[in-house]
């Protein structure tokens, strides 16, 4: 099943003993195009504390209603290692978080999630943490550079291969993987045009310092797909989507 990322903002999170609070934003890995962490406002449960939950930690995300079950403890949330939300996530971070609730490191390994192509949904018997990361400084820094915000994307121009077209007005992942399947592209001025979809693979990169998307499609290649209006849940699976483009 495909998700729109877009309608997820706000929705409450559920610890196993209680609320922890409401879904703030998505990081994203821009190498392998995964959700790799939901942002959770804590409001006044923490006195308005930010923390992350890995897709490693939701029993059932997709469930019906807007309420969603987290396999932790508010004790086990409240305990897990700080971040500054107003710098990026650093790999030592991850490294202490993946330790403190002994999942697998998602970037070891050659699957989407290391090992798997899934994040897994209940901790086994014998997980244990990884070691710390080996190598120098630098290898860290640039393991560092692929966590990105939904919400700081949204609204990104799109860098055709012959000119500007369009906005980020959306996102759209993959229910059991987490995998961003397809970006939501708004043409024309805002909130005046149609919308479509772009697949990562058409993504040549990200220019954060210009607030684009270059994409190696025509504009006129993107003009011709058919407009997106069918909610993303009525997907059984990504083909009609992909077939878009």
């Amino acid at each position: 099943m495909l998700r729109s990322i877009k309608q997820l903002y706000g929705d409450s999170l559920k610890a196993s003993d209680g609320e922890i609070g409401h879904i703030k934003d998505f990081y994203f890995d821009d190498h392998k195009w995964a959700v790799r962490y939901v942002v959770v406002d804590t409001g006044s449960w923490l006195s308005g504390r930010l923390v992350l939950i890995s897709p490693h930690a939701f029993r059932n995300f997709y469930q019906d209603g807007v309420s969603r079950d987290v396999n932790l403890t508010r004790k086990q949330i409240e305990d897990s290692p700080d971040f500054d939300s107003h710098k990026p996530v650093s790999r030592q971070y991850e490294e202490d978080y993946y330790r403190y609730y002994g999942w697998p490191n998602y970037w070891r390994g050659d699957g989407l999630w290391g090992c798997s192509a899934f994040p897994i949904l209940e901790l086994t018997a014998d997980a244990r943490p990884e070691e710390p990361m080996g190598g120098d400084a630098s290898q860290s820094q640039l393991a560092d550079v692929h966590l990105r915000s939904t919400q700081a994307l949204n609204g990104y121009h799109i860098q055709a291969n012959d000119g500007e077209i369009g906005h980020v007005t959306d996102f759209i992942i993959h229910g059991n993987t987490w995998a961003i399947c397809h970006l939501v592209v708004e043409t024309g001025h805002w909130f005046s045009g149609k919308e479509m979809v772009i697949s990562p693979k058409n993504i040549d990169r990200i220019s954060y310092d210009e607030s684009k998307v270059f994409v190696n499609l025509t504009k006129e290649t993107i003009l011709k797909a058919p407009e997106y209006h069918v909610p993303p849940w009525a997907f059984e699976d990504s083909s009609a989507l992909a077939n878009k483009l």
